[in-house]
Parts: structure tokens; sequence; C-alpha cells
């Protein structure tokens, strides 16, 4: 079974940048499209950014321009990278391997921006 490890979350002032990981362990993400999703606090889980296993990707509106989904299949890691970051983006930030059926998720990395 898959398992997925967030990092690189923290206090980061608007404007600011910061580039969370995802390190997969108990298999190869290689041939799934794996995603990055956020929570904020009482609010719905929401989808962020995908990457295809053929490297393509696709971003909400709301954070197309500021932040990049990056895969490296060698490292078995995906990234996130964000900049000019709002304080709207604050939220736990997820990675999950998509899959047919449930797909793996990570604990989680707080994100939050503030001054």
């Amino acid at each position: 079974q898959v398992q997925l490890v967030e990092s690189g979350g923290g206090l980061v002032q608007p404007g600011g940048s910061l580039r969370l990981s995802c390190a997969a362990s108990g298999g190869s993400i290689s041939d799934y499209a794996m995603g990055w999703y956020r929570q904020a606090l009482g609010k719905q889980r929401e989808w962020v950014a995908t990457i295809t296993n053929g490297g393509s990707t696709v971003y909400a509106d709301s954070v197309k321009g500021r932040f990049t989904i990056s895969r490296d299949n060698a490292k078995n890691t995906v990234s996130l990278q964000m900049n000019k970051l709002k304080p709207e983006d604050t939220a736990a930030y997820y990675c999950k391997l998509i899959r047919i059926g449930p797909g793996y998720w990570g604990q989680g990395t707080q994100v939050t921006v503030s001054s």
C-alpha cells in the first residue's frame, strides 16, 4: 500500500512563497496521476492541481499562474511550488495518488499565510 507524506508547510507572509513536497513509499507513483488538495478550517476539501503520469498539469482557477505542480518519478515525489501567496490560501494541503476507486491520501501539511 502506498503511503504519502507531505512536508514544507509553515507560516508565510502574503506575497511570499512555499514549496510543498509529497514523498511516496510502498509503491511507485510513476503510473498514476497525482493531485494536491486543500482544506481550510470549517470548509470542504477542494482540489488545487493535478499532474498526470505523462506530466500534463491542470490547476484550479484560484491558483492558476501562482502555483506549479511537478513530479520526480525517480525520487517518487510530487511538489507544489506556491508563489504570491494570499491569506485565502491558508489551509491544510494534502497530496493524493489518483486511481480508479479510492485513492491514497497523505496526512497533510499546514500552510498559513498571514502578516
